[in-house]
């Protein structure tokens, strides 16, 4: 049946056949989350005896390393009109972080028990990049290395935050204890004591906690389908194909029906279409008349128009006979995409930057949405990469997250991927199924302990329908909140203060100045 496509579509391309991904697979490849604890220890290896200037420049060298590759997927978006100042520009800035951490390691590098410190400023710096620039850029967070492993657990109790810190400190501990080993040359040391207690403790306290993170329904499930229509892989130029997303979901919405129709497919409880895939200043006939089709309420991402004139990113609920009603308004707007900063400077690099209007930014409200007889937690694309979107959603009341997202803009790259691992992250560390709506892919179901149950492939049309448990237990990472990033960065700043002082008094009992030592990868406790 597609008589709910509307007379004025003008049709779609051709679209490839549906292919699904290995569940077990992210990126065509496993996720390799036991390198990053190896790429810790190497860090902390090199800064062994730097100068502070060294630190820097070793720890900004480390960060491009890091970022350059991360964020190539900003050439898919920006490069074809901006070429690839955009993405080595912020991959720069990123960098800083990294140069100031290692500057900042080498401060406290001389205090006893060093690699928990470092791993402590390490990660403090996480929480300026949630601020700046551009109002925060926290995308390559250490923990979003980890969509599975032994240190992914500990979500469940202090969130992103206290994974990133167990894969530093292992890897920390490890360099302590390489350089123990090479200083002693000792099978067996002292000095060995607590480097190995920093090396095994994270991911042994890791696996400790994975038994308790549940993954049963313990307020019913929910059928859910996640239509993927589809979109050309065209970059900016897709600013000006609201209708095309439209008409593709309409179109895969169709092919969805009939095959629920004739029994291939479980009639949803639940239909969700991905961020932005139809402009809304109103009602939607072609929307009206696909839910009644259904039968089915729906969570329907659009670009809503307000009376005032301001364009809002929404998760709108959609009832199959009254139309579109409550809605979440995206907090986190992505910066040049949803909103321009220092238009001033962006002037710079285009003229056309005053043709472009920002978008209003929601203020946090309707965190969660009542529709098919639950509470639905919603967080919507870029809001993955920070903490507060979908603790609220759990906090109000989601008994099932999803993430309506649209990243058609940034190509066929490792981004979708990327995202895809934070959303597995968040599953973890709320205790919620976690259903990944995307226009163009990477749409996925993933089970609370973040497995990926089903998915689909990038740049193809399909349609994910899926029984997800409804569950109301809240974690510990819940109940505890931003405290814990609270906590480690409050340790870091003391321990920054206690690496001064320590210095200072050094400096005065030897009235000289010291210019090397010791650092995390040195320090043997």
């Amino acid at each position: 049946m597609v008589g709910f496509i509307p007379l004025t579509w003008t049709g779609t391309t051709e679209l490839p056949a549906p292919q699904r991904l290995d569940p077990t697979l992210v990126g065509g490849e496993d996720p390799l989350w036991w390198l990053a604890p190896i790429a810790f220890a190497a860090f902390a290896l090199v800064l062994r005896g730097r100068s502070f200037r060294g630190a820097f420049g070793y720890g900004f060298v480390f960060g491009m390393a890091f970022f350059v590759p991360l964020l190539v997927w900003l050439q898919d978006f920006l490069g074809r009109d901006f070429g690839p100042l955009p993405w080595l520009a912020l991959s720069f800035a990123l960098s800083l972080y990294f140069g100031l951490a290692g500057w900042l390691i080498r401060v406290v590098a001389r205090l006893p028990l060093a690699p928990l410190w470092g791993a402590l400023v390490f990660i403090a710096l996480e929480t300026p990049r949630t601020w700046f620039p551009f109002g925060g850029f926290p995308w390559g967070r250490v923990a979003f290395s980890q969509p599975e492993g032994a240190f992914l657990s500990l979500a469940s109790v202090g969130g992103a935050p206290l994974v990133g810190f167990a894969v530093v400190l292992t890897g920390f501990g490890l360099a302590a204890a390489i350089s123990a080993l090479w200083r002693t040359r000792k099978a067996w040391d002292r000095a060995l004591v607590w480097p190995a207690v920093f090396t095994v403790l994270p991911a042994a306290a890791g696996l400790a906690v994975w038994p308790t993170i549940g993954t049963e329904a313990q307020n019913g499930s929910l059928t859910v389908a996640s239509v993927q229509g589809n979109a050309p892989d065209i970059g900016l130029a897709l600013q000006g194909q609201r209708g095309v997303l439209r008409a593709n979901a309409l179109a895969e919405s169709s092919r969805l029906l009939q095959k629920v129709q004739s029994g291939q497919a479980p009639k949803p409880d639940l239909v969700l279409w991905p961020e932005t895939s139809t402009p809304l200043d109103g009602d939607d006939p072609g929307v009206d008349q696909m839910l009644s089709a259904f039968g089915t309420p729906g969570i329907i991402g659009a670009l809503v128009r307000t009376p005032d004139g301001a364009a809002e990113n929404s998760a709108v609920v959609w009832d199959p006979k009254t139309g579109p009603g409550q809605r979440y308004v995206k907090q986190d707007l992505v910066p040049f995409g949803e909103y321009v900063p220092a238009r001033a400077i962006a002037r710079l690099v285009t003229p056309f930057i005053d043709d472009t209007r920002d978008m209003r930014p929601g203020d946090g409200s309707n965190a969660a949405l009542s529709v098919a007889g639950t509470k639905i937690g919603v967080f919507i694309c870029y809001e993955s990469a920070f903490d507060g979107p979908a603790r609220d959603a759990t906090n109000a009341g989601g008994e099932l997250l999803v993430v309506p997202t649209n990243n058609a803009w940034y190509g066929p790259g490792e981004m979708s991927y990327q995202q895809l691992a934070m959303a597995r992250l968040r599953a973890v560390e709320h205790g919620r199924a976690v259903v990944v709506s995307a226009v163009s892919g990477v749409s996925a179901l993933v089970a609370p302990d973040g497995t990926i149950t089903s998915s689909t492939g990038l740049f193809t049309a399909d349609a994910l329908v899926g029984r997800v448990p409804l569950r109301t237990q809240t974690t510990l990472s819940d109940r505890i909140g931003a405290w814990t990033e609270y906590g480690l960065l409050a340790l870091a700043i003391a321990g920054v203060a206690g690496g001064f002082v320590l210095r200072f008094r050094t400096r005065r009992g030897t009235g000289k100045t010291v210019t090397t030592g010791t650092t995390a990868g040195e320090a043997a406790g």
